[in-house]
Order: structure tokens, then C-alpha cells, then sequence
């Protein structure tokens, strides 16, 4: 897919990030529970799944020890399917490389109606405790729908490209959705850039250092 791209050295110099700019500057926004059609083959905004439907990949066995110390924290109150949890686990599998799934969607996430609140029980505890949920639940989780691309580049130095996920980056299950959040207009319907909305991810994935020259860079053009 074609784009305009931003690159920015680190002052250390081991990475050239490379920022998909129509993606940072346009008004995408998170819909979940305003009209979000979730990524199953039909439209299901009823379900209330988002992008739960299938359980979280973890990245590594660190990922998989933080999910599991933050899932030991939760109360029935907080997590629906606790019990469930308590009795089999909150993994797929002994490799513990992502999260089970549960009535049709990962175990993290309450369904409408639960006294707890719907929505990711993870993210819900951190804003009970008063903490952002960025860093507190599954990086895939907290960075959708910001995807990096790593590479290694000419000169050694690694190639990191910040773009936004498109339906082929869910493998098979992405030839079946019926919706995919960053390729139709549904979502584009924020009051702010992607660059300000999502600035805490953003920072978070880059560095302050990056981060802060990026969004000089794309709110001139948003200026401009």
C-alpha cells in the first residue's frame, strides 16, 4: 500500500522510524461499543467483541507472566469469567503464547450486562487503580490499532515502520471478517488526529525523544 512516510533517526542511532502519515494525522478513533461491527464473518456490534473475538497473542514468556500476576489480581467483581479463569487458566495452551478463548471471545473480555462493566477486565482494573491500561494487558491489546514493522536496514541500523494494522495482518482470520476498523470510514469520525489521541501509545512505542519530534513534524502539516 502506498504512503507518505515520516522518518526519524533515534539519538542513539540504532533505529530509523519511518510513521505512516495519513494514518497519524487522519480522525480514526476507537468505536468499541459506539458502532464497532467486531471482526467475525458477519456484522455483530450486538456482541459487544471488538477485536476480542479471538484471544490475544502474547509475545513472549515475560508478556505471559505479567498477564498472568495482572489476571491473579482480579476479583470475581471485575472479572467475569473468573471462575472460569480460576479453575482452567487464562491461556490457550501450556506455551502460554496467547489468551483463551471463552463463549466465543478471549476470557479477558466482560460481555454487555456484566455489573462489572463490559470490556476488557484488564483495562477496567488499571482505570479502577487509577493507572493507564498501556502496558497493563497484552501489547497487541493496548497498541491496536498501531502496528510495527521491523526490518533490518542497509547500514545495520534497524528499520521500524509505524503504521496502521490492515486486515491481512490477522492472518487467516482476516479473509473472513466482514469489518476491518482501519479500512472503511466507520472510524474515522474522532475529533482529533491519531497523533494526539493515541499520543500515550505512541510514546510509549517510540520513546519520548521520537515521539515529541514526530508530533511537531505531523501537526505542521495538520497546520499546514
Amino acid at each position: 500500500m502506498g504512503r507518505s512516510l515520516v522518518e526519524i533517526a533515534d539519538a542513539d542511532g540504532d533505529v530509523t522510524w519511518r510513521f505512516d502519515r495519513s494514518f497519524l494525522t487522519s480522525n480514526w478513533t476507537c468505536i468499541w461499543g459506539r458502532g464497532c461491527l467486531g471482526i467475525l464473518a458477519a456484522p455483530a456490534p450486538e456482541l459487544g467483541h471488538g477485536c476480542c473475538s479471538v484471544g490475544a497473542e502474547l509475545d513472549d514468556e515475560d508478556e505471559a507472566h505479567l498477564v498472568s500476576a495482572l489476571a491473579a489480581t482480579l476479583v470475581p467483581a471485575q472479572f467475569q469469567y473468573h471462575d472460569v479463569a480460576v479453575a482452567g487458566g487464562v491461556f490457550a495452551d501450556d506455551a502460554r503464547s496467547a489468551t483463551r478463548v471463552v463463549d466465543g471471545a478471549c476470557i479477558f473480555l466482560n460481555r454487555p450486562g456484566f455489573a462489572g462493566g463490559a470490556g476488557c477486565a484488564l483495562h477496567l482494573a488499571a482505570l479502577a487503580m487509577g493507572e493507564s491500561p498501556v502496558g497493563l494487558k497484552p501489547s497487541v491489546c493496548w497498541q491496536l490499532p498501531v502496528k510495527v514493522d521491523w526490518t533490518d536496514g542497509a547500514d545495520g541500523r534497524e528499520v521500524a515502520i509505524v503504521r496502521r494494522w490492515s486486515r491481512a495482518d490477522w492472518g487467516e482470520e482476516g479473509t473472513t471478517m466482514a469489518w476491518c476498523c482501519t479500512e472503511g470510514p466507520e472510524a474515522y469520525v474522532g475529533d482529533r488526529a491519531v497523533v494526539e489521541s493515541m499520543a500515550e501509545v505512541l510514546e510509549e512505542v517510540v520513546g519520548t525523544a521520537v515521539f515529541v519530534e514526530l508530533r511537531r513534524r505531523l501537526c505542521e502539516d495538520v497546520l499546514d
